[in-house]
């Protein structure tokens, strides 16, 4: 017989394993009914979401684009024009070190190619800072507000040397490519945007609203004379921009989306150049103290690159790049893409493996320079000779540094420096970082310089309402329909940051077309461009300077009544 006490504990077990096993049944509806709830959320966000739509159902106002139909003698003129361009060597080689020579040759070169354009009456051309130019297109509407089409006439280096497949000042054909510095950055817009308005010009096109193109001398090396030079021109004159469109982003199908992309960049990252430095009395390195200038900056340059600046994915605007893309992700990445309300941190985390894309989710730290030790300097005079004479024809000093790794191997150096270049997300400040590497440093001995740095450029709208990039957009879909447009961030510096002051539309594409493989031609070996796609810059400017001569963007209500 089971005493009274045990059978009251018995009651209790049997009521407390009810209760239990009731309150985990409710645990597990509650669970299953958000986790359905929530899979409900997602799906019906991932089929609505299509930031593409837009306004191209609005009805716009109407405009009479002249077709520009290129034939043979028109497609031989603009190739002729781009492949003489090429073979000029516009180079910049530092702020204080650029081809003037080249420059007056390709001021000259203009004139020749474009004769329409230098002798309209509709066009008034102003040479800015002896080699940069600016062309005013005067508009049969003045109450509407101009707009400005920006590209640089400079290129960088290239030698012979650098393992070209052809010379890179000589713009020769190979399998339907042209090759040569400035084919993509940046000669191809100053003469794909020239080359359109002579064409326009010719079949007696005046437009609307009124534009600028403003081509830069200096891009390459900052842009303080040229772009600042423009800048300063229009300041002078009060005018205001709707919007400015440089080079920056391009058409590319190395995205994992189905179908080729066209980003349109909306804002640059900031930079920030500083230069570390280290100072000790020098010794012998027989009698070597604990640590050299060397180790104590080394030390703390490994702890600038250990501790990389927070992943911001999510809180800049590269979120409106993956949400204009994410319908084109295959399933499961469109869920997560079109969800990164609830991804976002996961996303990140991916996107930080691969140098390339983690450039979009946090301020990068790059170690540029490191300089410590001695070099011995050589100093050799060369005489050159007459065979005839043998009397001195002409001479020349040569300097040459080299390191004394045998002659001073034994001398402890009194001083280091090293340079790190931060690209500075849109989410950071310039304070933040410069505090970042402080509190990263954290020693006294090593001296901390700014050499350069600007905030992260202001974020371009891209609603509805946006009259620069909804005619960028549609200038796009009507010339490369199978492509998906979407804002992106540049993360190099364009001349178009030095025009903040003009406008708040400042946008940045090229109609390039670029594969996996092309990114590295820019600055790199080999640069090029395909005759179609050049022909394509054409068509696309042409395209542009008439969709720009509407009033007024389309309401976004216009078509609601037709749905």
């Amino acid at each position: 017989m089971v005493p009274p006490i045990q059978q009251l504990f018995d009651k209790a077990d049997s009521g407390s394993k009810f209760k239990m096993q009731k309150f985990l049944r409710i645990v597990g509806y509650s669970v299953l009914f958000s986790t359905t709830t929530l899979f409900i959320l997602l799906c019906v966000r991932t089929l609505s979401l299509d930031k593409n739509v837009g306004l191209q159902l609005a009805h716009w106002e109407k405009t009479k684009n002249i077709s520009l139909a290129i034939d043979h003698e028109l497609r031989d003129e603009l190739l002729d024009n781009l492949k003489e361009g090429i073979r000029i060597p516009t180079v910049s080689f530092t702020e204080d070190d650029i081809n003037t020579t080249a420059l007056l040759e390709f001021n000259a070169f203009l004139q020749k190619a474009f004769p329409t354009v230098y002798s309209s009456k509709l066009v008034r051309h102003e040479l800015v800072a002896n080699y940069s130019h600016l062309f005013w297109v005067e508009g049969s509407d003045p109450n509407l507000i101009p707009y400005l089409l920006l590209a640089h006439i400079d290129v960088v280096p290239a030698s012979e040397s650098d393992d070209w497949d052809v010379p890179p000042f000589s713009a020769q054909e190979v399998d339907g490519f042209i090759y040569g510095r400035g084919t993509l950055d940046d000669k191809s817009s100053v003469m794909g945007i020239l080359q359109a308005l002579e064409f326009l010009l010719r079949k007696g096109y005046t437009p609307r609203r009124g534009f600028y193109i403003g081509l830069g001398h200096d891009e390459e090396v900052k842009g303080n004379q040229g772009a600042v030079s423009i800048v300063n021109w229009m300041k002078q004159r009060g005018k205001q921009l709707l919007f400015v469109l440089d080079e920056g982003m391009l058409i590319t199908d190395s995205l994992p989306i189905d179908g080729p992309a066209a980003l349109i960049g909306i804002t640059e990252k900031g930079s920030a150049t500083v230069k570390l430095s280290v100072s000790v009395p020098p010794g012998h390195s027989s009698m070597p103290q604990r640590e050299t200038c060397i180790g104590i900056l080394a030390s703390a340059v490994s702890r600038i690159e250990a501790n990389q600046m927070p992943r911001l994915f999510g809180y800049g605007p590269e979120l409106r790049t993956f949400e204009h893309l994410a319908h084109k992700f295959s399933f499961p990445m469109n869920i997560l893409m079109s969800n990164l309300w609830l991804f976002s941190p996961l996303i990140g985390r991916v996107l930080e493996k691969q140098p390339h894309t983690n450039s979009f989710v946090r301020t990068t730290t790059a170690v540029t320079m490191f300089n410590a030790g001695i070099k011995v300097v050589f100093i050799e005079y060369q005489v050159q000779r007459s065979k005839k004479t043998n009397k001195q024809t002409q001479g020349c000093i040569k300097i040459k540094m080299y390191p004394s790794y045998n002659l001073k191997v034994n001398v402890i150096p009194s001083h280091a420096e090293a340079v790190v270049n931060m690209r500075i997300h849109s989410a950071h400040s310039l304070k933040e970082v410069l505090d970042h590497i402080e509190s990263t440093v954290a020693d006294e001995r090593v001296k901390l310089e700014l050499i350069e740095g600007f905030e992260p450029l202001p974020v371009s709208s891209t609603d509805e309402k946006s009259f620069g990039f909804q005619i960028i957009k549609k200038t796009v879909l009507e010339q490369f329909p199978s492509v998906t447009v979407a804002p992106g961030v540049c993360v190099g510096n364009t001349d178009s940051r030095h025009f903040n002051d003009l406008t708040s539309e400042i946008y940045r594409f090229i109609p390039a077309w670029l594969h996996s493989g092309d990114f590295l031609r820019i600055h790199g070996n080999n640069e090029r461009i395909s005759k179609q796609n050049y022909e394509e810059y054409v068509m696309f400017y042409s395209s542009l300077i008439q969709n720009c001569d509407i009033q007024k963007l389309p309401e976004l209500h216009s078509f609601d009544h037709d749905l």
